[in-house]
């Protein structure tokens, strides 16, 4: 019996078979690379986005008209808060969302109409649509307490705030962060003040 003649690949095949073979491993290599720095850059943004700037959903209408429900917003740690700045806390296991109207040491009066004074100065407030006294169960002129925050919601006819023994002054330790930036919806992307 006489076996058959085995056919030896030419040269010309054999480096078209390894160049076939190296692009494989290329691709994996750099399929592999991609990967990892994808999973590495969707970790730090994770990080950044919960421990430095977390993104809030602002829920309710007691920041209308200045925030609207749905509304999502960036949130920075600061070092130091301000009057007019719109803050996020924790009360009772629950976040909210407040402007701060005083600090530690200021004296905040509300008349009957809703009119708010700061140390015996009336402040401007053109964020508000309807000023009211609301449910104000402190009693005034309310003295903040050294390092806490006097906080009041935008819409005063639909807040729970500082004028509400339940809720009072806010200690700095409650405060998540400043609202920085509205991130949605498309229409209203920008700064908050």
């Amino acid at each position: 019996m006489k076996g058959k003649e085995i056919e030896l690949p030419t040269v010309e095949q054999i480096e078209a078979e390894l160049n076939k073979e190296n692009s494989k491993k290329e691709y994996n290599r750099v399929l592999r690379s991609t990967i990892f720095v994808l999973l590495v850059v969707t970790a730090a943004a994770v990080i950044v986005a919960v421990l430095m700037f977390p993104v809030l959903e602002i829920k309710g209408d007691a920041m209308t008209t200045t925030l609207r429900n749905g509304d999502f917003i960036v949130t920075g740690k600061a070092q130091e808060y301000e009057r007019g700045d719109i803050i996020a806390f924790y009360y009772n296991n629950t976040l909210l969302v407040k402007r701060i109207i005083a600090k530690g040491g200021d004296e905040v009066d509300i008349g009957e109409d809703g009119s708010v004074t700061v140390n015996g100065q009336p402040i401007s407030e053109p964020y508000v649509a309807e000023k009211t006294r609301g449910d104000c169960t402190v009693t005034l002129p309310y003295s903040v307490p050294k390092d806490e925050f006097f906080v009041l919601g935008d819409n005063r006819a639909q807040s729970v705030d500082s004028r509400n023994t339940a809720l009072g002054a806010v200690t700095q330790d409650l405060i998540v962060g400043k609202l920085l930036f509205r991130v949605w919806p498309v229409t209203a992307i920008g700064g908050v003040k």
